[in-house]
């Protein structure tokens, strides 16, 4: 039987929330935070957001409710409540963009999940601006015309939103070099449990650059993968970019038998980035940025299905949940309840920041760069003087984190600690046995 709740959450189009949800956004702008000390790269995304028009619902005309005139001289309200009060547009199905990054050799991020966007160039005026020319480089959207509005930025990492006001989409022209493909994604799907799931990752390969093999290879072996909360993407419309070089360029033969045997040995079968087949995963710092935004939709539920990051090998989980499980809930308890506050995204050799206590900063400066492991968004906090002020507010995913990682890493050592005392007393018992047959 149906709730009452589920029922009403049912009347209500999301298109209605969404614009109750930009709106807010809107009036209430997440305030800017400074780079941290020592550090002065900065990147932003552009979440790009349009609706789907439905077949019994199909717009009149081809040509906006808004003019150019109008668009210069409304407010974003007006522009916003223009845009929902079209029929199409309520009973229509919102959708956000997200990007494939390229496969490239030696790119921490190759064949991820993303929104557009990158790092920001000297010559960008702001956060802002850095969105707008990132996403006009990658997909070819111009985000300065008449027909996008820009409605605010999000929490925990700033990220400029575009709307466009007419049924046609514009046409995306993909960077070969940067984008391997675009998916249009309803955000009923983001916001639906059945497309929960998980993320598998090698963490070795965060030190390709710092270590050697041995190193990588022991860290695979002993530690495992990392498990990441995930949301599985189901477009209703991609674009796939097929490079100049095309497929004549690729070796048909592929590698050997062996040395794939050989490969997936050391190193697990990993999926290729290249393969199409392969299902889109939003996870990591993607899956962060969108979480507090999709939490303001019905039925406010994204942040609880989100879950903690954690190991395959069973003895390492179990140390892990154990040491973390106060800590988890005290920080569910605390996000349940919490105001908003704003991050900064940086590049990906940099933290996330966010403003925190004074005993936050002190345990954070142990690890000084938790985004390393996989873009989580999650890395150093300092002490501001705008800290009182911000302490209003939060963000959900960084709230729930605070803390984890420094439990994770003891997790590390004792399981660590365990499986030495384990190889120790096999390596014992053997050595005894075999003086026994002597």
């Amino acid at each position: 039987m149906e709730t009452p709740k589920s029922e009403l959450l049912e009347a209500v189009p999301l298109s209605s929330s969404l614009h109750d949800a930009l709106r807010y956004l809107h009036d209430h702008p997440y305030p800017h935070v400074p780079n941290p000390p020592a550090c002065n790269k900065r990147a932003s995304v552009a979440l790009v957001l349009r609706v789907r028009p439905t077949h019994n619902h199909w717009p009149d005309s081809q040509h906006s409710s808004i003019t150019p005139q109008e668009n210069n001289t409304a407010s974003v309200k007006q522009r916003l409540n223009t845009f929902f009060s079209q029929d199409w547009v309520q009973n229509g199905d919102p959708e956000a963009l997200f990007i494939k990054r390229a496969s490239r050799v030696g790119d921490r991020w190759t064949g991820h999940v993303a929104l557009p966007g990158g790092k920001r160039d000297p010559e960008d005026a702001d956060d802002k601006a850095a969105a707008i020319r990132e996403a006009s480089e990658e997909v070819g959207l111009d985000l300065t015309a008449d027909e996008y509005i820009f409605v605010g930025n999000l929490p925990e990492r700033v990220v400029s939103t575009g709307w466009t006001s007419v049924p046609d989409s514009p046409t995306l022209r993909l960077q070969p070099t940067e984008v391997a493909s675009t998916h249009w994604v309803p955000l009923s799907a983001l916001l639906s449990p059945s497309q929960r799931t998980v993320e598998y990752v090698d963490i070795s390969q965060r030190y390709a650059k710092t270590s050697g093999f041995i190193t990588r290879l022991t860290y695979r072996y002993i530690l495992g993968l990392m498990e990441f909360s995930a949301v599985r993407l189901r477009p209703t419309e991609s674009l796939w970019c097929n490079p100049s070089f095309g497929f004549a360029a690729i070796d048909s033969r592929g590698p050997s038998p062996l040395m794939q045997r050989l490969k997936a040995w050391f190193f697990g079968n990993r999926p290729d980035p290249e393969d199409q087949t392969q299902p889109l995963l939003l996870w990591g710092l993607t899956l962060g940025i969108l979480a507090d935004f999709l939490d303001m939709l019905p039925p406010h539920t994204a942040v609880q299905l989100w879950e903690y990051p954690t190991f395959t090998f069973p003895d390492l989980r179990l140390i892990t949940s154990i040491l973390t499980y106060r800590l988890r809930k005290s920080n569910k308890l605390q996000a349940k309840s919490r105001p908003q506050l704003s991050n900064t995204a940086v590049d990906s050799q940099t933290s996330g920041v966010s403003v925190t206590s004074n005993d936050d900063a002190a345990e954070a400066s142990h690890f000084h760069n938790e985004v390393g492991i996989e873009g989580l968004g999650v890395g150093r906090d300092y002490e501001s003087s705008e800290t009182k002020e911000l302490e209003r507010d939060t963000h959900a995913i960084g709230i729930m984190l605070k803390g984890y990682y420094a439990k994770l890493r003891f997790a590390i050592q004792i399981f660590l600690a365990w499986r030495a005392a384990i190889g120790s007393l096999a390596v014992l018992y053997t050595w005894r046995l075999f003086r026994r047959r002597k």
